[in-house]
């Protein structure tokens, strides 16, 4: 099998919510660790990632929200894409919470001057197009953004 970092205890959360009778967005982080010396491509993340969901989340949650995890833009959309475009039961809207995978080219093209303003916007409307795309499963990779391959990953960084 592949390694995975699972941020968040999936049984956990989804003992505490099934208690308490509400179901909410669960906040997970799901990923190869940066220094393992095999990487999986988006593709077995996927696979894996949806495999373990299928077994530990209730149909009843709305939807599951991924970090980018310190991926690049377009290894974070890429990653959503693949889980969205698998051909297999999710009962769930699988989406993302990213910030760091959705900003870091609008920071490197404003870089803090005030006429690089229209550039920063056009570098966030890219970024959450393709975004909006792995969403919906039909994003067909290659956008690139000023910083869009930028590995965003910080070492050893606590949540």
């Amino acid at each position: 099998m592949y390694p995975f970092f699972f941020f968040a205890p999936v049984p956990v959360i989804t003992f505490y919510f099934s208690r308490a009778n509400i179901y909410s967005y669960f906040l997970l982080q799901v990923r190869s660790g940066v220094d393992c010396p095999t990487q999986s491509n988006a593709t077995q993340v996927a696979l894996a990632t949806v495999r373990v969901l299928q077994h530990t989340v209730p149909v009843a949650v709305p939807g599951i929200t991924f970090l980018s995890g310190g991926m690049s833009e377009e290894e974070a959309s890429c990653a959503l894409n693949e889980m969205n475009k698998l051909d297999t039961v999710r009962p769930w809207s699988l989406t993302f919470s990213y910030g760091r995978a959705l900003q870091q080219s609008c920071l490197a093209a404003w870089k803090g001057l005030p006429e690089n303003e229209a550039a920063a916007q056009a570098q966030l409307l890219v970024r959450a197009k393709a975004n909006s795309e792995a969403q919906q499963g039909v994003y067909v990779g290659g956008v690139e953004g000023t910083a869009s391959s930028t590995n965003l990953a910080v070492a050893n960084y606590s949540y």
